[in-house]
């Protein structure tokens, strides 16, 4: 299975069409599906269960598929304890329970490879100066740091000369905006936050302050639940940064930490795409089909990164519709996807509770 991810990544980001896509993806998927399959006794005991044993698939389709929320209540890992390099934890509030992600050496090297890669193909090969819409804060100091925090130190390895435009109570922090702004004019520069603080900590406070951000490009993700409640959607967002700030280079990703390094990004024309190491479906919720081209249904994620727990191949708890295929613009490649939001927990529980009871 490393062959096949070695091969998706020495060509150009997002660029693989959906057939040599679902081509290289299943070779890589049937791997790891034999390897977790022997090395990780709940995942044997849920494909003996719920798919008859293992047996080769013939399409990215065909492919065992977990529902993501098993990573909350089973203990996923394909490596003996000692091989365990660092566990990562979903976000989730106080009592409500998270998924436990065990990632060994190997993996965490593929995962950062990948990472890398995929936000290559809009940043540039080159580290740029790094505005972060967040408070040092969030990872200096413990009692902060969270999924939030990890996510804000992770991305920050990809760019240089970081700004922090919040102060540790989330504060606007002008003057360190302004000089950041200064020292950077008329380069390219990297700016990263989760999208519900880009708005109300950054536009909503700094929308009159006259900030040229026409140079920047901003990776955004997560909190659109409390986008909505402010009746913001991803459209008005993306309109209203450029009308306030000329900030036109904008790209939400899509991604979760049972598939770090994984990253949907977002085209110019709104959609997601995922990157030449991954795939996704839609699957219809009552016959568990995959949907055609327009249909909506449940978001099922395929990854060839997950190598020391059995993550590759899983059913999310989102709903989504795949808009087009190998049509994006500027080269994108493979399916565009919009995601419409969670699914109603009832209609999972039927898929996750038969997988889960094996």
């Amino acid at each position: 299975m490393i062959d096949q991810l070695e091969r998706a990544l020495v060509i150009s980001p997002y660029s693989l069409p959906q057939p040599a896509r679902e081509e290289l993806m299943l070779a890589g998927l049937n791997a790891l599906t034999i390897r977790h399959y022997e090395a990780c006794a709940p995942y044997r005991n849920m494909v003996d269960g719920a798919w008859s044993g293992l047996v080769e698939a013939k399409d990215v389709a065909q492919v065992p598929y977990l529902p993501v929320s098993l990573f909350k209540t089973q203990r996923l890992q394909s490596i003996p304890d000692e091989a365990v390099r660092l566990t990562m934890t979903s976000s989730g509030t106080t009592g409500q329970a998270v998924s436990k992600i065990f990632v060994d050496a190997e993996t965490s090297l593929l995962q950062q490879k990948a990472l890398a890669n995929s936000l290559m193909h809009v940043l540039g090969r080159k580290r740029l100066p790094m505005l972060v819409i967040d408070t040092d804060d969030v990872f200096k100091n413990p009692a902060m740091m969270s999924a939030r925090g990890a996510g804000v130190l992770g991305l920050m390895r990809y760019g240089h000369s970081h700004c922090f435009a919040l102060d540790r109570e989330l504060e606007p922090d002008f003057a360190a905006v302004e000089r950041f702004l200064a020292d950077n004019q008329g380069a390219p520069f990297f700016i990263f936050g989760f999208t519900y603080m880009v708005w109300i900590n950054f536009y909503e406070r700094f929308k009159d302050v006259g900030l040229d951000l026409s140079n920047g490009i901003l990776i955004h993700s997560g909190g659109w639940k409390k986008m909505i409640e402010r009746s913001v959607d991803n459209a008005s967002f993306r309109v209203a940064l450029r009308d306030r700030f000329g900030l036109t280079r904008v790209h939400n990703f899509y991604g979760m930490v049972e598939q770090i390094g994984s990253i949907f990004l977002e085209a110019s024309d709104g959609l997601l795409y995922p990157p030449n190491f991954a795939d996704v479906i839609v699957r219809d919720p009552i016959t568990w089909q995959p949907a055609r081209v327009g249909q909506p249904g449940v978001i099922q994620v395929l990854s060839l990164l997950p190598h020391s727990y059995p993550g590759h191949s899983l059913l999310t708890e989102d709903m989504g519709v795949i808009e087009t295929i190998d049509n994006g613009p500027d080269g994108w490649m493979g399916k565009g996807i919009r995601v419409l939001g969670r699914v109603a927990k009832s209609e999972l529980r039927g898929c996750s509770d038969v997988i889960a009871a094996q």
